[in-house]
């Protein structure tokens, strides 16, 4: 009873704040009771204030911001779900910047002193009070360690994690409740997407983690120096504290210093967009938050990434599906993209693949029709996933923050010139890469691969099924006891290798079908 007192009445301050802020739109035609939609559109005219933007989204970003750091975070995750709220109001969303008041200094360097277990002359030789940015998780110092090193030092706010978590209760409750009264809106997942908001908030607390992330992108790129990450300082990095190497260069959207630098543009559009492709197809780890506040362009041309507290997985069987859905999408093969959403299970088996191609076609020919450096991958991803309701098709958390990342990228390459696209920069990689890993020659050694590690798991295997068989009870229950002579491990062996041998060759004829 008390929690549901102390949600409700912290629900009728956010619903105050967003009717102030006339952002209550997403209730109106929302798959929810009619008394909810009719209450939100009352309190809106009651409420709503003064002189707001005209765009929904913008105004839905505002009153996010209003509501502190577990809100923003939100809105930044929901700045994914085009499906939700429309294309419009997701890219106002994506724009939100976590930028809040800094916390005082003296706190910052007791969280240090706590964390690393010495004192701050101990740890730097110099640290500035000020913090030169300050977000709604953290805020970073400057600093020069014992040996002359020049590093930045991320601190977590005091209080962050006790505050996330009651706003996570409340977003839980919520979740629930729109569970339980919406029916009709289950395909999207609210107790999911809480649940993946929850875990991603949670790894951003533990700077470690962002620490690891770092570590894993730069040895991904270790073959290439024109795309680094700053180097870990391991010994002053724990849970809440965070120190790398000072990162020198201009942000890649600094236009003016970088014309100053001379530095080329399409050359930095072409590495931005090689190397994404790789973290993305080659190693299925990529950075998720690629706003132009992460990216520095160094003196040599080459590119330095920081803020790892938002990274993306992909397997393999993931890249194949999608890299074989973009291939279909831009050679406008619409049976094939249908044929990748049937197969990776993303449309139930029951739908139309005829129809689901005539959907894909509809929304990518406005896209595909466009000149080349106005097609937008991420654009095309978005109209995508707003047809998952007519088909269906179930929340792709893991797409979800490749399109929003897609966005993101190519909205800074449109920054840096907007007459070129950055994909068709970076195409010689695409389609070497592309050749190498779904041409039919790619196809034949992966499936010969699959085939070589079930033969390694075979001896495994056939030793598992001869204990399984030796310590079975032949004896049948009951008073009639009679011999039952025990089956032979050789036929148990026999019948695995038969086994076998027919996945083998259904492999190989699937192979050469194809």
């Amino acid at each position: 009873m008390f929690s549901f007192i102390r949600h409700t009445l912290r629900l009728m301050r956010i619903g105050y704040v967003l009717a102030r802020h006339d952002a209550l739109f997403p209730f109106y035609e929302a798959p929810a009771p009619a008394a909810v939609r009719g209450a939100a559109k009352l309190a809106a005219r009651i409420f709503r204030g003064r002189d707001l933007p005209d765009r929904p989204g913008v105004r839905l970003a505002a009153a996010l911001t209003t509501l502190g750091p577990s809100f923003i975070k939100l809105g930044q995750t929901l700045s994914t779900r085009s499906d939700l709220f429309g294309a419009a109001v997701a890219d106002d969303l994506a724009l939100l910047q976590d930028r809040l008041s800094a916390f005082p200094g003296d706190k910052a360097f007791a969280t240090i002193e706590a964390e690393l277990g010495k004192p701050i002359a101990e740890l730097y030789s110099a640290i500035d009070p000020k913090p030169v940015a300050a977000a709604s998780i953290a805020q970073v110092h400057l600093a020069t360690t014992l040996d002359g090193k020049d590093v930045a030092v991320k601190v977590l706010r005091p209080g962050i994690e006790a505050a996330f978590e009651r706003d996570i209760a409340l977003f839980r409750w919520l979740a629930a409740l729109a569970w339980r009264l919406a029916p009709r809106g289950r395909r999207l997942r609210p107790v999911e997407v809480v649940e993946a908001f929850a875990d991603t908030v949670r790894s951003e607390m533990d700077l470690r983690l962002e620490a690891a992330a770092a570590t894993e992108l730069g040895e991904n790129f270790k073959d290439d120096p024109m795309f680094a990450t700053p180097e870990i300082d391991w010994a002053r990095t724990a849970r809440r504290v965070l120190t790398l190497e000072r990162v020198a260069g201009c942000r890649v959207d600094d236009e003016a210093k970088l014309d100053a630098a001379g530095h080329d543009r399409q050359e930095i559009m072409r590495l931005a967009a090689g190397a994404f492709f790789r973290q993305v197809f080659e190693h299925g780890f990529f950075h998720a938050d690629m706003h132009p506040g992460n990216l520095f362009v160094r003196a040599d041309g080459g590119l330095t990434v920081i803020d790892f507290g938002i990274m993306g997985r992909l397997d393999r069987t993931t890249r194949d599906y999608l890299a074989d859905m973009l291939l279909g999408m831009l050679t406008r093969d619409f049976e094939l993209v249908a044929d990748v959403h049937f197969r990776a299970g993303y449309v139930p088996a029951h739908q139309s693949r005829a129809a689901f191609a005539q959907a894909c076609r509809s929304i990518a020919e406005p896209i595909l029709g466009k000149p080349l450096h106005e097609i937008s991958l991420g654009r095309l991803l978005q109209q995508l996933f707003q047809i998952t309701q007519t088909f269906e098709m179930e929340t792709q958390p893991q797409l979800l923050l490749l399109q929003k990342t897609l966005l993101m990228a190519e909205g800074m390459g449109r920054r840096l010139d907007p007459t070129v696209n950055m994909w068709q920069l970076a195409q010689p990689l695409i389609q070497d890469w592309m050749r190498a890993h779904r041409g039919p020659e790619a196809r034949i050694a992966s499936a010969l691969a699959d085939i070589g590690d079930a033969a390694m798991r075979l001896p495994r295997t056939l030793s598992r099924l001869e204990r399984m068989v030796e310590t079975m009870d032949p004896t049948p229950k009951g008073p009639a006891r009679r011999h039952v002579p025990r089956p032979r491990p050789s036929w148990s062996m026999l019948a695995a290798a038969a086994a076998a041998g027919g996945i083998i060759a259904i492999v190989l004829f699937a192979i050469f079908i194809d």
